[in-house]
């Protein structure tokens, strides 16, 4: 299957965020994939899709011309992180979101009613952690006793777990500050934390506008589609949502290939400067691949981190979250 072909995997956010009550048959295996509905049937359907600035997925579904046309309308929300969008898919609010590789595993904890329909790769290297320039802390090992701000749920919170992991610290030896990212660059900003792990476009943003540094970068990172179970049961919805993947991937090899014309839209889009835009884009972008055993067993792998390190009471089975009725996508072009 060719790397750029989109396809399915994925997990949903928020273990503290989402109810207790869910329970576990609404969230585990894969569900029935509805018959497909004649596109020219959907005049009067409305898709609910979540958004992030920094995933930009409004934006470069428009730059690339992907919207024109559409069988059906669609409404985008924009979330602050990952984990507000799984909760929001599991509360029915939204169908379709794409988030990092974290959210879907605090999702899974939670029961989360989503399954991972899609899978992208790249974007690790905007994942940093940051400290001042006059910062005594020059390495991960240095991170003993000092205070991490960082989102709970996100792919930071990940990359500090594995930052911590390899040099034998965890997760006790530090101070985890769990902050939305306004609030963690406000307390970065004025000496509250000592370090702050975030993703692009806000790594981007710091390293041009304050006098920071990046301790170390993930090396390597993949982000997920999600849709509800609610949306993945409903015929109309489910042949939309299949229809919207595979626009988006074709978007995503668009901006590819565009880089300068993808970067000027991203940046007026999230409201940033042009500068900041061109860098974040050119190591964040995420590129369609295949949902195959390596990404699945990647994700349980972080899974496993996860509750090794106290983070989530127990190491669910990602593949139960994971659905593939999309990996039949056309190619991307």
């Amino acid at each position: 299957m060719s790397r750029r072909r989109y396809t399915a995997v994925l997990l949903a956010v928020a273990a503290l965020a989402l109810p207790g009550c869910v329970s576990r048959q609404h969230g585990a295996g894969p569900a029935s994939a509805p018959a497909p509905v004649p596109l020219s049937e959907l005049a009067d359907l409305t898709l609910n899709v979540g958004d992030q600035k920094s995933v930009g997925t409004e934006a470069m579904l428009r730059a690339a011309g992907a919207l024109n046309g559409l069988p059906y309308k669609v409404s985008f929300s924009t979330f602050s992180s990952g984990p507000p969008m799984v909760e929001a898919a599991t509360a029915g609010k939204i169908d379709f979101s794409i988030t990092g590789d974290t959210p879907p595993i605090f999702g899974a904890v939670a029961n989360a009613r989503i399954k991972v329909v899609s899978a992208y790769d790249g974007g690790g290297p905007g994942d940093q952690i940051l400290v001042h320039n006059d910062s005594a802390i020059q390495s991960v090992a240095d991170l003993r006793g000092k205070t991490i701000a960082l989102a709970k749920g996100s792919s930071a919170h990940a990359n500090v777990l594995d930052q911590l992991d390899k040099v034998g610290l965890k997760p006790d030896d530090v101070h985890l500050v769990f902050l939305q990212p306004a609030d963690a660059l406000s307390g970065f900003r004025n000496g509250q934390v000592d370090a702050w792990a975030v993703w692009d476009p806000y790594t981007a943003q710091a390293e041009q506008q304050l006098p920071v540094r990046g301790l170390v970068a993930r090396k390597h990172k993949y982000s997920f589609g999600i849709a509800s179970n609610q949306a993945l049961t409903d015929p109309k919805r489910n042949t939309a949502l299949a229809d919207l993947v595979a626009r988006y991937a074709k978007a995503a090899v668009w901006a590819r290939e565009h880089p300068q014309e993808w970067a000027a839209q991203y940046a007026q889009s999230a409201g940033i400067d042009a500068s900041v835009a061109a860098v974040a884009q050119g190591r964040t972008l995420r590129q369609p691949i295949p949902l195959d055993d390596t990404v699945v067993a990647a994700e349980q792998h972080l899974t496993e981190l996860l509750a090794s390190s106290g983070q989530i009471q127990s190491a669910p089975q990602f593949v139960n979250w994971v659905d593939r009725r999309f990996d039949n996508a056309p190619e991307s072009r």
